[in-house]
């Protein structure tokens, strides 16, 4: 997370987002839920992360703090990342319950952004709480798969999925269309103080699911360490 404010030059921004964690420094594969504010001069990174892995005695959720398993703030795979300078504002407050199509909270809100400005590439980053309800979301196993996850079924075979409960806090980043820099255009991870979290797909209690949010669009995107080679594979 250093390393990424350093290459925005916004050395003490805070970042939020979803990814996963440092498997070479905590040991295993993990969703990672980063809340971070990063080293700046004279002053120490702060960790306030969450992580969400498999636990291996019982095979359920096990959701912890970050700093519990790692004090720095590394971070392995991949990262979608909103960081920001932190400090009061404007926002947008995006209220809503009773889902009555197929889409998520997040992809609605980007596809709406996606069918508005059809000519432009929009991002947003921020925060939402799941009140009410139930939602599915997914962790991946502590272990690397032994073999190639060659399509979308080999990926949703490998991970692990649940069904998890409110009140559940999600952090989001979305763009409303790839700007041809091969991103993944939504990713949310929760996590929660009951001790469930992961990666969000959709809640699975329409009829009475509670969303409250909070975003702020981006000022720019940065690409960061873009692979040579690339595929479209477990990007849902």
């Amino acid at each position: 997370m250093n390393a990424v404010a350093k290459a925005l030059e916004l050395p003490g921004a805070f970042i939020l987002g979803a990814g996963a964690v440092s498997s070479k420094s905590v040991g295993m594969n993990a969703e990672l839920m980063p809340l971070v504010v990063t080293a700046s001069e004279g002053k120490l990174a702060v960790n306030g992360s969450y992580l969400a892995s498999i636990n291996p005695a019982d095979g359920k959720c096990l959701q912890e703090k970050y700093s519990d398993k790692y004090r720095d703030c590394d971070f392995g795979l991949l990262g979608n990342l909103y960081a920001c300078e932190g400090k009061p504002g404007k926002v947008l407050e995006v209220k809503a319950s009773r889902r009555t199509g197929e889409y998520s909270l997040v992809t609605c809100l980007r596809k709406t952004l996606e069918n508005h400005y059809s000519d432009k590439s929009l991002a947003l980053g921020g925060t939402f709480i799941i009140q009410k309800g139930k939602a599915k979301i997914h962790i991946m196993p502590r272990e690397f798969s032994s073999c190639p996850l060659n399509s979308n079924e080999d990926v949703n075979n490998w991970l692990k999925h649940f069904i998890v409960s409110a009140p559940l806090i999600c952090q989001s980043v979305l763009v409303s269309r790839d700007p041809d820099l091969d991103l993944r255009v939504e990713h949310t991870h929760c996590f929660s103080h009951h001790g469930e979290g992961g990666h969000y797909y959709i809640d699975t209690t329409p009829d009475i699911v509670e969303y409250v949010g909070y975003f702020l669009p981006a000022e720019f995107v940065y690409r960061i360490d873009r692979p040579e080679m690339t595929h479209k594979t477990g990007r849902d």
